[in-house]
Order: C-alpha cells, then structure tokens, then sequence
C-alpha cells in the first residue's frame, strides 16, 4: 500500500508589498475575468454580438460585482442564517471568507436584466453571450481553492486521495479538482462549442444552467458537506438542494427558446 498524497503547506498569499496583499484565489479569479474579457472581445469584433467594446467591458465590471455581492448575500443567506440572525454585520465580515455560487448566479442575473433592458435587447441574448464566459473563471476560481487547502472532499481510499492536514489525517477526494475539471474545463467545452453555430436564442444559457447544475450536484457527492448543515433532506447536501432548481430553470430557458425559434420559424413561412 502506498503512502497517501501529504498536501504541501502553501502560503495563501503569493506575495505582499506593504498593506497590499496578492493571494492565489484573487489571482485566479483575477486570470478568470481577464479571460472572460478577451474572449468576449474577441465575440464582439467578429461581429458575433450585438455589443460595443465599451458595453462589454461595462457588463463584465459590474457582473463581476454582482458575482462578489451575492456570493456573499448568498453565502449568509443560505449557508449561515443563524449567525447573520445573532450578528446582522457578519454579512459584512467578508474578510472572513466565504461565497456561494449560488447567491452569485442571482446577483449576476439581476445585473443581466439591468443590462438588457439598457442596452435593449432580451435577457436571453444577454445570457446566451455570457455563458461561455463565465466556465473558465469557475475553474480558476476552484483551483484557488485547492491551492488554498479548503472546501477538500469526503473522505476516501482511493489511489489520488490527498490528506489535507487542517482537515484531519485521512485522505480525502480532491474535489475541488473534480469541480475545476467538471464545472471549468468540460462546462466550457460544452457550452463554447454548442454556441459556435446559431442557435435558439436563449438556449446557450439554458445550457449552462442544466451543466454547471449537473456537474455540481454530482461532485457534492464527493465534496465535505459544510459542518454546521451536514447533509439535510434525502441525504443531499444544500449545494445539492440549490443545483436542482437551477437544472430546472435551465430546462425550462430551453423549452421556451425552442419554442420561440419554432415559431418565428413558422411566421416566417407562413
């Protein structure tokens, strides 16, 4: 039997100058956007999006905001609404960490529909050009959670389990490579390429809600369940009890636009 994989002690800041601190889950969301921005102009000087450079890189700014703002709203909200109820600043306290996708999804949306209704188009073109953005950024982000040591998996014995020492001394699944590969590599893959042709409007968005929802409702079998909640009805997680009703909107989104295309197609024969 082979001795188990020992994660390395790695400093969560990379480098400090002064009060500035640079930590590896900032830079990798940092190179995530950075991606996101090029990809998109890219889109945009191909003709492929009814946007200015300058309104993308508006969307981009401000639904980065809306992803920081209700990851952490999202967080309290659904992961620590005991504490917020005994201490309504801890929502605040986001020095303390903390972040749900989630409650990031809701504040990207609500940032979507602003956007839309200012630049005049619908929420679902808005969505469909978004969506193959926002992967990559995912999986750097679960990277940086994997070097920073946290949100390790369930105990395991398999070959590739890693001990993360401030999580005891078993071997756990790596999850959050699991969600790197899942939610940022493969989900990006998907999406980019079913976009690359013309396709129902809203669709592409749909897509990405069924697939990040997929693939996160599958690794949270492998992923530790937050100490405080543990697992909750039937067995799941509430990483798990947030992803259905994301696989059900992304459906739905589906249903509609197919719907849509079918009949303008039709109008259009008529």
């Amino acid at each position: 039997m082979t001795d188990p994989i020992i994660f390395p002690q790695i400093d969560p800041i990379i480098v400090s100058l002064g009060p500035l601190a640079i930590r590896w889950y900032g830079l990798m969301y940092l190179i995530g956007l950075g991606f996101a921005y090029f990809l998109a102009i890219q889109e945009v000087r191909r003709g492929r999006a009814p946007f200015t450079e300058q309104q993308v890189s508006d969307l981009l700014f401000y639904g980065f905001m809306g992803a920081v703002l209700g990851g952490r709203l999202g967080y309290v909200m659904f992961y620590q609404f005991e504490r917020f109820l005994e201490d309504p600043t801890y929502l605040f306290m986001m020095h303390q960490g903390g972040m749900s996708f989630h409650g990031g999804l809701l504040g990207v949306i609500a940032v979507l529909l602003i956007f839309a209704k200012r630049t005049k188009v619908t929420l679902f073109q808005v969505g469909d050009f978004v969506a193959p953005l926002v992967p990559f950024g995912l999986g750097a982000g679960r990277l940086g959670n994997f070097l920073n040591g946290e949100l390790w998996g369930r105990t395991t014995d398999v070959p590739w389990g890693i001990v993360f020492t401030s999580a005891g001394p078993d071997p756990r699944h790596p999850s959050q490579l699991y969600e790197f590969f899942l939610e940022g590599f493969v989900l990006f893959a998907i999406v980019y390429w079913y976009s690359r042709k013309p396709r129902a409007v809203g669709s592409v968005g749909g897509l990405f809600l069924i697939g990040y929802g997929s693939f996160r409702f599958i690794v949270e079998y492998f992923r530790q369940p937050d100490d405080h909640l543990g697992l909750l009805t039937l067995g799941m997680s509430m990483g798990q009890w947030l992803s259905l009703p994301m696989v059900l909107a992304g459906v739905v989104v589906m249903a509609i636009a197919f719907k849509q295309a079918a009949n303008k197609a039709s109008q259009a024969t008529a």
